[in-house]
């Protein structure tokens, strides 16, 4: 059940209760009144009275069981539409807005916050253009990010760390280089300038029913696309799939989202594992040292099946490496360009 849906069961629930307790509130006061609240429900039907009641109803209550039965029907049928109104408000078709994203079409987005993560790298979170809206975004997907600096175009690719049930906003996780184009740039906005965003696009989807067990060897900032897959995959307690993650950074404060990766592991320990990879570990480091190896990936990666994946995305010195290590293992030859079908998919 998805939060969506908890919701509305929540809702309806609360309404139904509402709704049973001002009929047992009505009741009581038509009882305490003097009326019979069968007669009042059971309109037209001719009441069967018992003789003592009959001398008592025809001193003068006929008249009011017509009144009062209208008045019930008033009641009731405001309560109904009451109901009625109150769940198409909440879960009709105007919480269901659109997709903002437009894979043709650039839309300019605003931003809205900063969540500085390390010196140089910072959560970039931009604003859609209602509360209610949703980015649109594929698990496994990546959008454009494009500006125009030193009067060219420039346009780079950004996995958002964020999903459609981030309602209002997406965050874009990125590291700034001195001598970066759209990196830099980004990282010189201010609250409320705007970038310009396209998508989605890519080949990969990722689906609960995708695999048995993906694998993920990631470096640096590529770290975004499997988080959002392993976010995804976690959130989804009818998904079943396993994973396991390599990540190399160069230094340990390189790490980004270590906390999230740690408290993901530990409450998931059945799912998912992550082992960092440090080219310049810090003393008493008990993870990898240096560059991922072939053993590293053996003993920490799903052996090749045809019911599982694995992932890559980093730096290309290291997935040229890494493809290197693979073959040497017996794993499918990449693609040039990856496809969802492949068991090697290189972002």
């Amino acid at each position: 059940m998805n939060r969506q849906q908890a919701l509305f069961a929540v809702s309806f629930l609360s309404t139904l209760a509402v709704l049973v307790l001002s009929f047992h509130w009505l009741r009581t006061q038509l009882r305490e009144a003097g009326y019979d609240v069968s007669r009042l429900i059971l309109i037209g039907l001719e009441p069967k009275l018992n003789t003592t009641q009959s001398s008592d109803h025809t001193n003068g209550t006929p008249m009011a069981f017509g009144i009062d039965s209208s008045y019930t029907q008033v009641i009731a049928l405001a309560l109904a539409v009451a109901s009625s109104v109150f769940i198409f408000v909440k879960f009709g078709p105007s919480s269901k807005r659109k997709p903002v994203l437009n894979p043709q079409v650039w839309k300019e987005f605003s931003l809205k916050e900063k969540i500085d993560i390390s010196p140089n790298t910072a959560i970039y979170r931009f604003a859609l253009p209602h509360p209610q809206d949703v980015l649109g975004l594929p698990i496994g997907q990546h959008i454009s990010v494009s500006a125009e600096i030193n009067g060219k175009d420039i346009m780079r690719s950004y996995t958002p760390t964020s999903s459609d049930d981030d309602l209002g906003h997406f965050d874009l996780l990125i590291k700034s280089y001195e001598k970066g184009n759209i990196s830099r740039y980004i990282s010189l906005l201010k609250i409320g300038d705007k970038v310009r965003i396209r998508g989605p696009k890519g080949a990969f989807k990722y689906t609960p029913t995708l695999s048995r067990e993906i694998g993920m060897i990631a470096g640096g900032t590529g770290i975004t696309p499997m988080l959002q897959i392993i976010r995804a995959a976690l959130k989804n307690a009818e998904d079943k799939t396993k994973l396991s993650l390599i990540y190399a950074n160069v230094n340990f404060e390189d790490i980004l989202l270590k906390k999230e990766l740690d408290a993901l592991a530990a409450a998931h320990p059945e799912r998912f594992q992550v082992y960092y990879v440090l080219n310049n570990p810090p003393q008493g480091w008990n993870g990898g040292s240096g560059f991922v190896t072939k053993d590293q990936i053996e003993k920490r990666i799903p052996p090749s099946n045809h019911d599982i994946k694995v992932l890559m995305c980093g730096p290309p010195p290291m997935i040229t490496a890494m493809k290197k290590h693979l073959a040497e293992l017996n794993y499918p030859a990449p693609r040039t360009i990856s496809k969802l079908e492949d068991q090697i998919f290189a972002f």
